[in-house]
Parts: structure tokens; C-alpha cells; sequence
């Protein structure tokens, strides 16, 4: 099946159009700065040079347009005609407690979608567009919605709870919800294989590093706690957000500056983190360039960063009662030598043992622990694109054995 997924932010669709049967990604690419001036796609065909088309890209209908004519195209695109778009999978970042799962977008599912704005006014919205787009142009083609917070809904109670009164958790819905989900179900998943366990006889704890980054503890294959909470604030630090800090620092900071709600919001969002600690950057990259330099603010925030993260290793294998594998992914974790020997340094009384030769020449996916370490120590390159189509696959292929919803695909209400 060749399934084309989405995923849509406030001026940008992120693309890959994926074939299923035989696990290759097609094409796949982005267009950036939709609604702005120098509007630009960026596309790449497997196994060819990546191309630039610059335009006037007003909205994300005019952008998904752009992403379905480039796929057809003659000397870059995959297909000859739009209907070999089999399916269309999106990245919905927020299902708050509706959704467990992905699902066949359906009117109902829409209304549901939209009713969780409120949790995520950011991102729901352009995944809303991206659905409604994708409607117009393919109007007889199924889509399904694969939620960022799905694979954390088997949380237990007492892991998601704030102390707050419950009757803002019952008005408002205020609780851990989590994200990164298709990620962190990947890499599990790809672990237990590597491992040659079953993930239902494991204790794992995978590490999301990017500039967004999360952890998770998944017992027996369940997401029983992780960072990011009822926002992708919560947790670890970031590239520009703050992550774990006392709530009063927030409104001490708001009255000595005099900052609104949004200024606020934007200061944890978006000026702190790495950049805010280091002064100089977000881009872990060039905090170890500037480390290397001498740097001792950059220095300072790479041991905040790295520190947070072995204190939720610690906190999570006493969550889950002991760790068999700890896992590297995302930007971060993929490609940074020194954060994974940082994070791993000096906890060998929890097990964990680095090879430093098989850390410093990781390639791909692998196996980073030393022979002597009694917690399996990966790096595994995550593919949440892959989660999504799969996903999108199996929905659409039990629905074609069914009878299809009587609502219609999708709703514009």
C-alpha cells in the first residue's frame, strides 16, 4: 500500500509518501514558510538529487497541491496519477483522553479532534488544516490520525495526576498526557527485536533527544510514566524550553518583569533551554563546538541537560522496579558521542556499562553496552513516518473488510 503521511505545522508540511509492501519511502520532503514570502518545497525522490520549488504558497491547501503535483511529476515525481495515493496518514499531535489509538478520521473523529484544541492551540489547529486539505484534493481517499499522546494513555492514574484540586482535572482536563508517542513505540518496539525478547518481558527506558526531547518508561510494553507532561514544556531540557522548574519561578518572573501570559509562554517556549543557559545556542552541535572552545556557559548547559537526563534513568527503573535496555534516539541522541557518555557515566551501579569504542563508531542501528553491562544500551534511529503508514495500513485494510462508517471520511464543520 502506498500511503502518503503528513505532518502539518502552523507554516509547514513535513511529507513522506511511503510504500508499505516493500518498506521503502518513495519521496518524501517539506514546504516551508506557507502563507509567507519565499514559500519553498524541498523534495526528494528515492534514490535522486533533492529539488527546490519556490512559489506562492498562501495556505495548506495550496502547499498539499504543490506536495501532490511534485509526487506526479514527470522528472521527479513517484506516481502517474494522484489515485495511486492509497491512503493518507497524519500526525495529530493531541487526542487528549478520547483516543488511545489511531483511528479512521470520520466526522465524529474530526469533532473530537477539534475539541482538543484547547490542550494544544498550537498544534492541533495545522493538523486540522492538513486533514481538511487533504480532503479537497483527495476526497475519496481514506485518512487516518495517529496521536503523539496514544502510546502514553495506559498511564496509571497516580503517573499522570498533578496536585492540584480534582475539579480542574474534571473541568479542564489538566493531567500528564505526554508526547513523541510514535517515537518512543518505535524504538521500543525495534529494541525488544534487537534484544530477541519479547517486549512484554521488558523494562525500557527510551530517550528522545532533539531539540524537543522526552523519555519514557515502558514496562512490558506500556507507557507507565514519561517527561513531557500535560504541554511538551514538562521534563527534561530542551533546546529552547525550560522543562522541569518550581511554578512559582513562572509568576515571580511575570511580576518583576511585568510579562503577559503570552510573553511568558514564549520565554519558557522559546528563549530558554539550551539557548537560555548557553546564551549562544539551541543546537547541541555547536554547544560541544563551543565547549570545545572553552565555552562555560555552553559547558554549564550541556551538564543541565545531561544531568536531568540520568535522573530520569534513575527515576524510572525505580518506577518500573529494575531496566533491562536503556535506548538513544532522536537528533541528539543518535549522533552525540559525548551526551550519550555523559548520561551514562558513573552509573554502573545501576548496570549500565558504555563501550566507548562502539560508542565513538555507532553507525545506525546498534548495540552501545559494554559486555560487563547488565542493561542493554542501544541507538536506534527513530521512524515515526514508518509508525504512521503502518498504522494508516492496518486501519484502512480492517475497514475495507467492514462496512465503512455511515458519517462520511471527514467533516468541515
Amino acid at each position: 500500500m502506498k500511503i502518503l503521511v503528513l505532518n502539518c505545522g502552523s507554516s509547514s508540511i513535513k511529507y513522506q509518501f511511503i510504500d508499505t509492501e516493500i518498506a521503502i519511502t518513495l519521496a518524501k520532503g517539506m514546504v516551508e514558510r506557507i502563507g509567507m514570502a519565499g514559500a519553498v518545497l524541498s523534495h526528494t525522490p528515492h534514490g535522486k538529487e533533492k529539488i527546490r520549488i519556490v512559489g506562492e504558497i498562501l495556505d495548506h491547501t495550496i502547499a498539499l497541491e504543490y506536495v501532490i503535483a511534485v509526487l506526479m511529476s514527470p522528472n521527479h515525481g513517484v506516481i502517474k496519477e494522484k489515485e495511486e495515493i492509497d491512503a493518507v496518514g497524519h500526525r495529530v499531535v493531541h487526542g487528549g483522553e478520547t483516543f488511545s489509538g489511531s483511528v479512521l478520521i470520520t466526522n465524529e473523529v474530526m469533532r473530537a479532534i477539534k475539541e482538543n484544541i484547547e490542550l494544544a492551540p498550537l498544534h492541533n489547529p495545522p493538523n486540522i488544516k492538513g486533514i481538511e486539505a487533504t480532503m479537497k484534493h483527495l476526497p475519496e481517499t481514506p485518512q487516518v490520525a495517529v496521536f503523539d499522546t496514544a502510546f502514553h494513555s495506559r498511564m496509571p492514574s497516580y503517573a499522570y495526576h498533578y496536585g492540584l484540586p480534582r475539579t480542574l482535572y474534571k473541568r479542564h482536563k489538566i493531567r500528564k498526557y505526554g508526547f513523541h508517542g510514535t517515537s518512543h513505540r518505535f524504538v521500543s518496539q525495534r529494541a525488544a527485536f534487537m534484544t530477541g525478547y519479547e517486549i512484554e518481558d521488558l523494562k525500557i527506558i527510551t530517550a528522545h533527544l532533539g531539540n524537543g526531547a522526552s523519555m519514557a518508561a515502558i514496562k512490558n510494553g506500556i507507557s507507565i510514566d514519561t517527561t513531557m507532561g500535560f504541554t511538551p514544556l514538562e521534563g527534561l531540557l530542551m533546546g529552547t524550553r525550560t522543562g522541569d522548574m518550581d511554578p512559582s519561578v513562572i509568576l515571580y518572573i511575570m511580576g518583576k518583569e511585568g510579562l503577559s501570559l503570552g510573553e511568558a509562554n514564549t520565554l519558557m517556549n522559546k528563549h530558554s533551554g539550551l539557548l537560555g543557559i548557553s546564551g549562544e545556542s539551541s543546537d547541541m552541535r555547536e554547544i560541544e563546538e563551543q565547549i570545545a572552545e572553552g565555552n562555560k556557559r555552553a559547558k554549564e548547559a550541556f551538564d543541565v541537560f545531561t544531568y536531568r537526563i540520568k535522573k530520569y534513568i534513575g527515576a524510572y527503573a525505580a518506577a518500573m522496579g529494575g531496566l533491562d535496555v536503556l535506548v538513544f534516539t532522536g537528533g541528539i541522541g543518535e549522533n552525540s558521542v559525548n551526551v550519550r557518555k555523559a548520561v551514562c557515566d558513573n552509573m554502573e551501579f545501576l548496570g549500565i556499562e558504555l563501550d566507548a569504542n562502539r560508542n565513538e563508531n555507532a553507525n545506525e542501528e546498534t548495540e552501545l553496552s559494554s559486555s560487563a553491562s547488565r542493561v542493554k544500551i542501544l541507538k536506534i534511529p527513530t521512524n515515526e513516518e514508518l509508525v504512521i503508514a503502518l498504522d494508516t495500513e492496518k486501519i484502512v485494510n480492517e475497514i475495507s473488510r467492514s462496512e465503512p462508517p455511515e458519517d462520511g471520511t471527514v467533516a468541515f464543520n
